[in-house]
């Protein structure tokens, strides 16, 4: 399989998921409690300049464009996979989470505590998923600044996912700290 097919593929799933993500919108709960908008302008930055790294131009030069792993189609079609399973399973997670999601740290109303299918095997499978394409993304570029952008964009995540916990632990007093110690963050078992 040749760089085009490989990396036609990874565009193909990120914009699947971009696509799901917008008609998804539509079907959404109405906001009850939010989060302050400057906590949401520093989230958006890190993650705009992650996803800038991994997949901008502007990096592919000095230190940033060499590669971290050999380049063959073994590696590429590696990461290739990754990032269509990791969006499929974010997939599956937004379509779970249903009217809950949103873009920022919000409670819908009527919001439930959604603890089936993939929110069984982590507390934040659509951060799971994510994270697992921008890695087979990473991997499949195979430079220094796809990885130093998946590092970027882990961090966004990790500073959403604490106001997430904050905000559900606040919601549901007495079931989210059961379902915290029974399902991991983003790795089944490990964290």
């Amino acid at each position: 399989m040749t760089n085009f097919y490989v990396f036609a593929v990874i565009r193909y799933a990120w914009l699947s998921l971009g696509l799901i993500w917008l008609i998804a919108l539509a079907f959404t709960k109405r906001v009850v409690r939010s989060q302050p908008g400057g906590a949401r302008l520093f989230q958006l930055a890190v993650l705009f300049l992650g996803y800038c790294l991994l997949s901008g131009r502007w990096f592919h030069d000095g230190w940033l464009g060499v590669s971290f792993i050999p380049e063959n189609d073994g590696v590429r079609i590696t990461g290739m996979a990754m990032t269509v399973l990791g969006g499929l399973f974010a997939i599956w997670a937004r379509l779970t989470l249903g009217g809950n999601w949103s873009g920022r740290v919000t409670v819908k109303e009527d919001h439930e505590l959604i603890v089936k299918g993939p929110y069984a095997v982590t507390r934040h499978p659509i951060y799971s998923g994510i994270l697992l394409a921008y890695a087979g993304t990473a991997f499949a570029v195979g430079k220094w600044h796809g990885l130093v952008g998946l590092c970027v964009i882990l961090i966004g995540l990790m500073i959403k996912m604490s106001r997430e916990e904050r905000l559900m632990m606040e919601t549901f007093p007495d079931a989210y700290p059961q379902y915290r110690q029974r399902v991991k963050a983003l790795i089944p078992g490990i964290f």
